[in-house]
This record gives structure tokens, sequence and C-alpha cells, in this order.
């Protein structure tokens, strides 16, 4: 235990980890058929099962939003980016588009495209990144109504519905998404100099420019993956239920995101970052979400109990709040 606590690299994951296993225990309490799990026509069924796959789209939002914060910037447009990418998805199928492969290549080109505005506005014309992002949260949530036109536009495509309600290796699919978007991004991010590219720029960006780094294109491109996931989360969404809506698609998850990357321990300052933190910090979320459902406690508290309890996992990692509470405690033991 002793070295678990000297390692500063794993220290790191205590208080996430201790966070979400203390909602866990929680849940086990007000509802002991919580970690039941049964495998039925090849499928988990389950709680577990249900808050792994309602966490998918925040997760896949915090992969991308974890590399955006690293570089010191914040994506606020990653609710709308979700919506257009929907839009553009249903408006293709209704069209008549059959190809599987066109349908999530427009839905993913969307999200580049937004990812790239966003990169641009922030990386090359120095627009500070809540303003650069702000303009298409709002600009992009009105774009994705006019692909609909304003209305709610529902589809049948059943192997692009398989994006949302499909099955694998009895997992829901969109949680095999999460996994393989993972994998993918922490090997570009460790495996290859990406990684400490991002950090550098998030650390000191004037620094990285004297040792070569291009801190613009560093920006540009966490802003695209940070839109690819944004549009993969919103073809899930779309494809869950059947149909594009442009008014709720994604509606205030970019907050959740942020919240799960700062749960997760990054500093909004940039430079380090763990993307295995922020998809727990996900994970504290939405247990949350359904331990408050599961509790029984009216609709009306839910957002103030959420509230209270991010800000206590938040204290818990505070450095100075930790040196206050063993202070506290050494006073304690000292005149107890």
């Amino acid at each position: 235990m002793n070295a678990f606590l000297s390692n500063p690299q794993l220290r790191r994951y205590l208080w996430p980890v201790a966070g979400l296993l203390l909602l866990l225990l929680i849940n086990l309490i007000i509802s002991p058929e919580f970690f039941n799990l049964t495998f039925k026509d090849g499928r988990f069924y389950g709680s577990l099962i249900d808050v792994l796959n309602r966490a998918a789209p925040i997760a896949l939002l915090a992969i991308g939003m974890t590399l955006v914060i690293a570089t010191g910037g914040v994506d606020l447009s990653v609710g709308s980016v979700m919506a257009i990418a929907g839009a553009v998805s249903a408006y293709l199928i209704v069209s008549g588009v059959d190809s599987l492969t066109v349908i999530i290549a427009g839905g993913l080109a969307a999200g580049l495209v937004g990812g790239m505005i966003n990169g641009l506005l922030v990386g090359y014309m120095n627009i500070q990144p809540i303003v650069a992002t702000l303009i298409l949260m709002v600009a992009g949530r009105g774009v994705a109504q006019l692909i609909n036109e304003g209305q709610i536009v529902t589809f049948q495509h059943e192997a692009f519905s398989f994006l949302g309600t499909g099955y694998f290796l009895g997992l829901p699919f969109p949680i095999i998404l999460v996994i393989i978007t993972f994998v993918l991004v922490q090997l570009l991010m460790r495996r290859t100099a990406l990684g400490l590219y991002v950090e550098a720029v998030g650390a000191n960006a004037s620094a990285s420019r004297y040792l070569g780094i291009n801190a613009r294109a560093i920006k540009l491109s966490v802003y695209c993956l940070a839109g690819l996931c944004a549009a993969l989360a919103g073809m899930i969404a779309a494809a869950d239920i059947k149909g594009s809506d442009a008014n709720n698609a994604g509606l205030w998850l970019e907050l959740d995101a942020i919240l799960a990357v700062v749960i997760g321990g990054a500093s909004l300052m940039g430079g380090r970052f763990s993307l295995v933190l922020s998809i727990i910090g996900a994970l504290i979320i939405q247990t949350l979400t359904v331990t408050i459902i599961m509790s029984g406690i009216p609709p009306k508290f839910n957002l103030l109990i959420k509230a209270s309890a991010i800000i206590l996992v938040l204290l818990m990692q505070s450095p100075r709040f930790q040196q206050q509470l063993s202070s506290l405690m050494l006073w304690r033991k000292r005149h107890g």
C-alpha cells in the first residue's frame, strides 16, 4: 500500500477509482440485484451493462475532450457536433443512401469539419478556445436543425441502427466502439510522439515552439480528433432512437465530458493527461445518475446531488485539500 501511495503515477488513480467503487457500493446497498448479470440469447443483461452502455457517448466525448484539455483548451461544441453528425447520417438515409460506409463516412466527415473549424480558430487565429468553440456550440445546433428542416427525422436502416442497438460478443455495440476508439487513441498517444507533443503544447506552448513543435498543427489535430469522437457519439445516439433530434441530441453532454476529464484528474491548464482516468470519470457520472434514480430521490434534487457529489470528488483530488485534511487529522491525533 505504501508503495502504491508513494508512486505519483499510481496515486492519480486512487480517488477516481475510490469514488467509482463507493458509488457501486451504494448501489449494492440500495439494490442488491444491481450486480446481477444474466446471459440470454447470446447477450449479457443487467444494470452494470446498462451503465456501460449509457456511458458510451460521454466516454467517447471524454476521449476527445481529454486531448483538447491537455493542450490547454476546451471544446464546448461537441454536443452540437453530435447533433450535426446524427442529422447528416439521418439525411443520407432518408435520401435513399443504403451504403453503411457512405452513411458513417458522412457523419464522420461532419465531425471532422467541425473539429477543423475549431482547430483553425484556436490554433491559427489565436481565438480563446472557450469563445471559438462557443460559436460552433450555438451555430452547430442551428445547422443540424437546418439539415433536419426543423423536424425530428426518423429512419429505418438495420445496419446503421446496429451502431446504437446491436450486440457484439454479448455486449452492446456502443461499448465495443468505445473500447476500439480508446485503444486506437491510446496507441496513437502513447506509442507515437504525438502524445508527448500534446503534453508539451499544453504545459508550455511557447517553449514547445522553440523545440520545433508546431503547436498550431497539434491543436488542430486534437480538435479534429475531438470532432471525430463527437461524430461517433452522435451517430450512436441517432442509431439508438432511429432518428435525429437536432434540439436534444447531445444537449449539455459537453459539460459531462469536461467533468469526466476533470474528475479523472486532468488540469484545465493543460499538460499531463490520462485517457483511462477520463473513462473512469465518465463511468462515475453515469453511475451517479443511476444511483440517484435507483435511490428514489425526487427528480428535482438530481442536479443538486450530482453537483455536490462531483464537488466532493474534486475536493478529494485537490492537493491543497488533502494537505489541509492531513493537517486536521494530525491535529486531532495530537489533541484527541
